[in-house]
């Protein structure tokens, strides 16, 4: 049987966004979570530098290994060998690799719901068993450890993220000891992805190898390098999955792009440019939160890190997907719907990704308020 997985909704929300920018209309794209900045001036630098004196080809560069294991000693006091990195198209073929090598089919592995769309999808292709947790507002939207220490009988696997999407939660230090604790001593097996690490508002994110050295961990220059477009990502795997990922990502992947490997590696030097980056998503942050009494969302996640607000939208609607899509057509701001990020209270409630420039996020408070208002006395 053909395993089948569910639609990414945001995905159809930009597609109609685009269509009616190309027909004229001003669009403000919040629907992905995608800086609207591009790499560091000095990574493309480098890549034009490269396009004119290598012609490249299948490669993996032994220095921007070296420099992402010396990132986590400098960050997070994790000693990680460079042959412990491996480098990927990005975090989702990273995520694909993780799973692999950890689960055979029918496996069962644990997410927090409301979780990232492709978490669940991406499970289901490769014919594991989704054990969704309900997370709320008590978890702060977050998987904890006794929940994993509730789910009888214990999964095999569980997919943290902190800081998270769509909900951009972080984790605090104790509670991630306790779930590494908790899968420590129930045999659950971890990855983590930490794509968002880097975007954070207050206390930084902290690694779960931090906390299980045998975790498997996803990253990517996506987010916080700024270099989504260049398909470049990382995962740090424990020594005794180094064979099997190897085997793995050559058969499956090959190798990331040459020129973005070349570009990543001098992004790790551009911390001035990038940090900018986050002051600008620090500042929309503090824009959105101070409008969304005016826009009547009295319910969100609390952004802790990443950029995006998860509100609830269910005293205006049980349809999120109709919901953005007639907020696209009337007012121009794409968001996503919160029906990709848990199919089950998802269908009342939104995500904003602010990762695009102040002005834009003025703008589309600027649209939404009177449309919001409009909303609602419309359900008076």
């Amino acid at each position: 049987m053909i395993a089948q997985i569910d639609p990414f909704h945001a995905i159809a929300i930009s597609r109609e966004a685009h269509a009616l920018e190309a027909e004229g209309r001003s669009i403000l794209h919040m629907e992905f979570g995608q800086p609207s900045t591009g790499a560091p001036a000095a990574a493309i630098a480098a890549a034009h530098q490269v396009l004119d004196s290598d012609p490249m080809g299948y490669w993996e560069s032994a220095a921007l290994k070296a420099r992402i294991a010396g990132h986590y000693r400098e960050r997070y006091g994790v000693a990680v060998d460079a042959e412990q990195v491996l480098l990927t198209c990005g975090a989702s073929p990273g995520l694909v690799l993780g799973l692999g090598c950890l689960f055979a089919p029918g496996a069962r592995v644990a997410t927090a719901r409301p979780g990232y769309v492709a978490y669940r999808n991406v499970l289901k292709a490769l014919y594991l068993e989704v054990e969704e947790v309900a997370c709320g507002p008590e978890e702060r939207y977050q998987i904890s450890a006794a929940a994993l220490e509730a789910l009888e009988p214990a999964p095999d696997g569980v997919i943290i993220a902190s800081p998270a999407n769509p909900t951009g939660t972080i984790i605090p230090p104790a509670e991630l000891a306790r779930i590494a604790a908790v899968c420590g001593a129930r045999g659950i097996r971890i990855v983590s992805d930490e794509i968002y690490h880097g975007l954070s508002f207050g206390a930084p994110a902290r690694s779960m190898l931090e906390f299980a050295p045998d975790a498997v961990v996803v990253n990517s220059f996506s987010k916080y390098f700024s270099m989504a477009g260049w398909r470049l990502g990382w995962v740090v795997v424990p020594q005794d999955l180094i064979d099997a990922a190897r085997a793995r990502m050559g058969n499956l992947f090959l190798t990331p792009p040459s020129l973005a490997q070349h570009a990543g590696l001098k992004a790790f030097d551009c911390v001035e440019e990038l940090e900018g980056h986050v002051a600008t998503y620090r500042r929309n942050r503090e824009l959105l939160l101070a409008a969304l009494p005016a826009l009547g969302l009295k319910e969100i996640a609390p952004p802790d890190g990443a950029f995006y607000i998860y509100a609830d939208v269910g005293h205006l609607t049980d349809d999120s997907l109709a919901f953005c899509q007639k907020l696209l057509r009337e007012t121009g701001v794409a968001t996503a719907p919160g029906i990709d990020f848990d199919p089950v209270e998802g269908r009342r409630h939104i995500r904003f990704s602010f990762a695009v420039s102040t002005d834009r996020v003025e703008d589309a408070i600027a649209r939404m308020i009177p449309w919001f208002a409009a909303q609602a006395r419309r359900t008076d």
